[in-house]
């Protein structure tokens, strides 16, 4: 069957229309167009991943920041929580693990920039959303221009700003990018009081953005001032119900950017004061697209791979020109001196999060493993790196034939083009459904025809066409470009389908993984699925672990898992083998029942929902490296090491891994609470 797309009508692209922008001591720019982004006069697509440094400890800060950039992140996001740096009114912490400014210059030793994310509201499912206790008791609003409050933030942006000082990208640094609040939709006056006292203070960034979703009308925002930007997760457990969500929409290509606006077609393009963001004005940008997604007490989704992949792509096909992750790598919130951190029920949300974990199922885990939706993520990101000056001013352009979110018969599929060249996108997935194979797909794009294919099982890609190479033209091919080495173009075999490459004027090719062919002054590798999940690209090398997880840390390639490992490395005109050896022996660990040996001091999160019976069990470690495995199953689970919590989990059907080094040398105990049958669960 052929498929076709809808009419491609260029837009007009504005440029110095927003308060934007900015130029470094070495010349180099960042700007904003109605489009796209633009980094020295270039588009450009920056890849934004979530990491909150103070939910991590500080000496883990490099070796994680290395793994996410070895990820094909380049930008890291991160929120300043008020409630962390100013606990007790008048007394300030920027010290140890929440020393932003010693994070912010450990970033850009690894080549990141970082996007600073200053409130003064945050959530993050931080406790009041990040404000501190004794500003919630202030008896003025919160949130709000009125100038006791006002005050206030002064104070906590001039304490920011003494730490982050000279680290702004136009004094050399790698800030590239500052938010405003988080979620405040309906308040544009309050949103520019925010940016004016930040600049009056001496903030200054390329970027500033805001949150622009809300209703079907977009968030209300100073619009000369900001960039709105988006999000998607794959489920939603904000929601207070505990039965299965419907279809998730995330999973089909469309223009519209705010989610709460899909499938509201009757509802009028403006609210009842005239207001409708003026999309056309900015770039497509996300900050959360759901990198995992945090289980909370009565919502426990399992999150796959394509979860996340799939949306990822998807939102990158309709047109997403900053792909910004929340969370990219999960943390572990601190106790503070006062109260947990954490946000519950108590602090007036309407759920409840572990007061320790904030895992968030994400691509790294809190305690830096590394999970599948990491590797496939990847193979975008490296794509993205390397092309997204011929990606960013591509336009979306739809199917003719459309599919729907609850349509699971009909080819997912839509294009990025600038009206010859393009990339076609299909997505052949969706959460907790499945689709049907869709046989004898013939994708035509007005100027090129690929040849026929069969889209079945699960499986979404990107396939270029008109694409130019290095001089030579790529009519089509029916594999997934993934980067460039110089003069070599690697392709990643998509499954089910065969490799096939039309270059101008050649015959037909049809590749397996593994061969290279030159095409004139280029060559094209195709690697199989599985080394694709496993390529990295560093310091402009390609590398592919032989199973593992390979990043660069100082200079070294170093392997995320414990043990001995392997690695190709792309040398011209083929692959070099390395071997690393490493004979860390893993440590062991025993459970023994035992009696209460004390009162857990925080008892309250085995007993949300009403009091359960709690099992003991005596924990003993020998060795501090890798990590342990508890696989019992409970509603809550503690563990305390002499006497202090030092991790915790919602159980939500996977085995719960602790590094050894936490509890070896110490007396440790795990506490877990009796499940019932008063959560959503997807185990």
């Amino acid at each position: 069957m052929r498929y076709e797309f809808e009419s491609y009508n260029k837009s007009e692209i504005l440029t110095n229309h927003l308060k934007m922008g900015g130029k470094n001591p070495c010349g180099e720019t960042i700007d904003v167009s109605s489009l796209y982004f633009l980094r020295s006069g270039r588009p450009w697509i920056g890849i934004v991943g979530e990491y909150h440094f103070v939910r991590d400890n500080s000496r883990n800060w490099y070796r994680e920041l290395c793994k996410i950039k070895a990820g094909g992140v380049t930008i890291i996001s991160t929120y300043l929580f008020w409630i962390y740096h100013e606990e007790t009114e008048g007394v300030f912490d920027f010290s140890g693990d929440r020393d932003i400014r010693k994070f912010v210059t450990t970033a850009k030793k690894c080549g990141l920039d970082v996007i600073i994310r200053i409130g003064p509201w945050a959530h993050g499912e931080c406790r009041n959303g990040g404000f501190p206790d004794w500003l919630i008791k202030k008896p003025y609003k919160l949130r709000d221009n009125n100038s006791k409050y006002m005050a206030k933030v002064k104070i906590w942006y001039e304490k920011i700003y003494e730490q982050l000082q000279g680290l702004f990208f136009e004094d050399g640094g790698n800030i590239i990018g500052i938010q405003f609040e988080n979620e405040l939709v309906d308040n544009a006056e309050h949103l520019l009081e925010l940016k004016k006292l930040a600049l009056k203070i001496g903030f200054k960034a390329p970027i500033y953005t805001v949150t622009g979703w809300n209703s079907a009308y977009g968030a209300k925002i100073p619009t000369d001032d900001v960039v709105p930007v988006f999000g998607a997760y794959p489920e939603a457990p904000w929601t207070e119900h505990i039965k299965p969500l419907g279809i998730s929409p995330q999973y089909v290509f469309s223009k519209t950017r705010n989610d709460s606006a899909i499938g509201k077609d009757l509802i009028n393009d403006t609210d009842e004061t005239g207001w409708r963001l003026p999309y056309e004005r900015y770039p497509f940008a996300t900050c959360e697209l759901g990198g995992g997604i945090q289980v909370t007490h009565h919502r426990r989704p399992v999150i796959n791979a394509y979860d996340i992949y799939a949306l990822s792509l998807v939102k990158l096909g309709s047109g997403n020109n900053l792909v910004g992750y929340y969370m990219y790598k999960g943390g572990c919130n601190k106790i503070g001196k006062l109260t947990t951190l954490n946000e519950s029920k108590e602090t007036g949300y309407p759920n409840d999060y572990t007061i320790i974990s904030y895992d968030f199922q994400a691509p790294i885990s809190q305690y830096g493993e590394i999970r599948e939706h990491y590797r496939l993520l990847n193979m975008l990101h490296m794509f993205i790196n390397d092309f997204s000056n011929i990606l960013a001013p591509m336009e979306y352009v739809e199917a003719k034939s459309k599919a729907t979110p609850d349509n699971l018969t009909d080819l997912r599929y839509c294009m990025r083009t600038d009206g010859n060249s393009g990339f076609i996108f299909i997505n052949h997935y969706q959460r907790l459904g499945k689709l049907s194979d869709v046989k004898n797909v013939v994708i035509d794009t007005g100027s090129v025809k690929f040849p026929p294919f069969d889209v079945c099982g699960q499986v979404s890609f990107i396939m270029p066409f008109n694409i130019d190479l290095s001089g030579n033209l790529l009519k089509y091919a029916t594999a997934q470009l993934l980067c460039k080495v110089k003069n070599t173009y690697f392709f990643s075999r998509i499954d089910g389908i065969e490799a096939e490459f039309e270059f101008s004027g050649k015959d037909k090719i049809k590749l397996s993984p593994g061969e290279i062919i030159k095409i004139n002054n280029i060559q094209i590798v195709v690697l199989s699925s599985d080394q694709a999940r496993f390529a990295r690209k560093l310091s402009g090398s390609l590398y592919i672990g032989c199973g593992c997880d390979i990043y660069e840390y100082s200079g070294k390639i170093c392997s995320a898992s414990l043990g001995s490992f392997s690695y190709d490395k792309w040398q011209e005109n083929g692959f070099r083998r390395f071997y690393k050896k490493n004979d860390l022996p893993c440590s062991t660990f025993t459970l023994e029942p035992s009696k209460e040996p004390f009162s857990p001091k925080y008892e309250n999160e085995l007993s949300i929902g009403g009091e359960r019976k709690r099992t003991w069990k005596k924990l003993n470690v020998c060795g501090n490296n890798g990590f342990i495995e508890i696989t019992e199953k409970y509603d809550t689970a503690q563990i305390y090491a002499d006497g202090k919590l030092i991790a915790d989990n919602f159980y939500y059907g996977k085995p719960w891994r602790i590094p050894a080094k936490l509890l070896y040398n110490k007396d440790c105990y795990l506490v877990m609470s009796e499940m019932k049958n008063d959560f959503y669960k997807e185990f």
